[in-house]
């Protein structure tokens, strides 16, 4: 079955699940499997929880046993809701991908070491307040997260903002390919995964994949100039937001910052602590900007913004 017969199906149930627990009636579920799992042998039982079609990577050999004591009709009812492709991952991707196509709106691609959460729940709410916008829920921002992610986005989507972790180089550079930001984010480049990228010029290298990506396909990056490094990755970018100026009136108890958002020295009271934060405040300030977000509102989505883990 081809990723466009797939879609016409994901376009009847557009709730994508690869976790049986989380399962409701007619929801579309990936049987994934990776070391430790094969969501494969739980096809059958995600039919009997109300899936409304599988995605399954293996030989249906199991049907006849499974089903030995339902008729034949019941057999063939579950057969023909089983979708048999190559490798049940790679579907969702490609389907991922072919879902983002239809969309003509800008996609906020965000990465970093430290602090993209933070960054992309910021960014959310100052878009949210004017714009029908879609975001990662919570840190789903892996392999499996980032399509999720995708094909959770609806029709009425005016924004999307897709958080991106890696802990390898390339990985950045596949989530890309199916994507497809128009803008991108990278919040800084610090000590972590230090073995999976190879040390901190490894991890350059590897967050640095958006700015490739952007610089190939005339994206915008959104910079922030105080981290001369950044400056040096995103060289050759053709269009480069730098963030606004601003720094810290006071962090006690959270953190106050004076923002130069139209020419003049705005107060912005977060629920936010430590320095750390300055950039992820000015970088959702500098979006919202950038996208015409009123200031009222820009100011007031961050002042109300509370982390979770707070």
């Amino acid at each position: 079955m081809s990723i466009s017969e797939i879609y016409d199906i994901y376009l009847q149930y557009p709730s994508v699940v690869t976790d049986t627990r989380k399962l409701t009636t007619n929801d579309f579920f990936f049987a994934l499997k990776g070391p430790n799992f094969n969501a494969n042998t739980f096809a059958f039982k995600a039919l009997e929880a109300g899936a409304a079609y599988c995605v399954v990577d293996e030989p249906i050999t199991t049907i006849a046993t499974y089903y030995q004591g339902n008729n034949q009709a019941q057999r063939e009812a579950a057969l023909s809701k089983m979708i048999v492709v190559e490798d049940v991952l790679t579907t969702l991707q490609a389907l991922a991908g072919h879902h983002r196509s239809t969309f003509d709106i800008p996609f906020i691609a965000i990465t970093g070491s430290n602090g993209k959460t933070t960054t992309k729940e910021l960014v959310y709410a100052v878009l949210s307040s004017h714009f029908k916008t879609y975001t990662t829920q919570g840190n789903l921002n892996n392999h499996i997260g980032v399509p999720l992610t995708i094909l959770s986005i609806k029709k009425d989507a005016q924004m999307a903002v897709i958080e991106m972790g890696a802990n390898h180089q390339k990985e950045i550079e596949g989530y890309c390919v199916y994507t497809k930001p128009t803008h991108g984010i990278i919040s800084n480049c610090g000590k972590a995964h230090l073995e999976g990228f190879g040390g901190e010029e490894g991890v350059k290298k590897g967050k640095g994949e958006l700015y490739s990506f952007l610089r190939g396909n005339n994206g915008t990056a959104f910079v922030y100039t105080g981290y001369d490094y950044l400056n040096e990755m995103s060289a050759g970018i053709q269009n480069i937001v730098p963030y606004i100026n601003g720094s810290i009136q006071s962090s006690e108890p959270f953190l106050t910052v004076s923002a130069n958002i139209n020419d003049t020295a705005t107060t912005v009271n977060s629920q936010l602590v430590g320095s750390y934060n300055l950039p992820n405040i000015l970088c959702a300030l500098t979006i919202g900007k950038h996208f015409g977000v009123p200031e009222n509102k820009l100011v007031e989505a961050i002042q109300n913004y509370a982390p979770s883990n707070s």
